[in-house]
């Protein structure tokens, strides 16, 4: 493997990969040339080349990839060839809507707990999922391994829970608030606000409107809006 620094936008791309790879492994295709992977991932071929370098050669020049074999490898390179636990601390709308989906298990993360911070949904089913109150945080987590714990309140206790989940020594932290958490250095924490990204999508229209220019130092390797290590979804 490259030991050169990967650029955050290459783990990002990893995950588009890996998707489409899924796709065509459920469509029987046994092999797919880097122009065929990048058109379907819109990405230019040079960048989807360039990100695999990182991690080491892939491919035979004149046939292309094959399919399972580079899917497996994307696998093990973004940590999905285990499962993952995660714990969810609020239940007001996107909270709630996590419990609702259903696919988080079939991407090989399982949600464990969920606590609720209001005392709305606290002793409420969800699915196969219990709703605990959040006094009852320290001691269900005492009984259930957790490696990623997930914020979606937008209050003064966002950084409580972050704190929370930090003692009760979760791996990474996904972040659903607008207020920013601050975590040891050794905890990976992902920044996810949606206005973040409507940001930039309005940046994007204003700049084809205006013509607005680019400063020459920015580049597809720029540092996404949503802070910290991929967690794919």
């Amino acid at each position: 493997m490259n030991t050169t620094k990967i650029p955050k936008a290459t783990v990002f791309r990893l995950t588009l990969y890996y998707r489409y790879l899924q796709t065509l492994c459920r469509a029987g295709c046994h092999t797919v040339s880097s122009a065929e992977l990048a058109k379907g991932t819109r990405v230019n071929s040079a960048q989807l080349r360039k990100d695999l370098s990182y991690f080491g050669k892939f491919g035979v020049r004149g046939v292309g990839y094959e399919v399972k074999k580079l899917m497996r490898r994307i696998q093990e390179i973004l940590g999905l060839s285990k499962s993952w636990n995660m714990a969810l601390i609020g239940l007001d709308h996107i909270g709630y809507a996590m419990l609702q989906h259903r696919q988080f298990e079939k991407r090989g993360y399982n949600l464990v707990a969920a606590f609720d911070i209001t005392g709305r949904y606290a002793g409420e089913r969800i699915h196969s999922l219990t709703v605990h109150s959040i006094d009852e945080f320290d001691t269900v987590m005492q009984n259930n391994p957790i490696d990623l714990g997930v914020i979606a309140i937008d209050s003064e206790h966002t950084q409580q829970a972050a704190d929370a989940f930090v003692r009760a020594g979760v791996k990474g932290i996904l972040n659903f608030s607008s207020t920013l958490v601050t975590a040891p250095k050794d905890i990976q924490v992902k920044d996810a606000d949606f206005t973040i990204l409507l940001d930039n999508i309005t940046y994007a229209i204003t700049r084809d409107t205006n013509k607005l220019e680019v400063p020459s130092d920015i580049h597809s390797d720029a540092p996404l809006p949503i802070h910290g290590i991929a967690l794919s979804v």
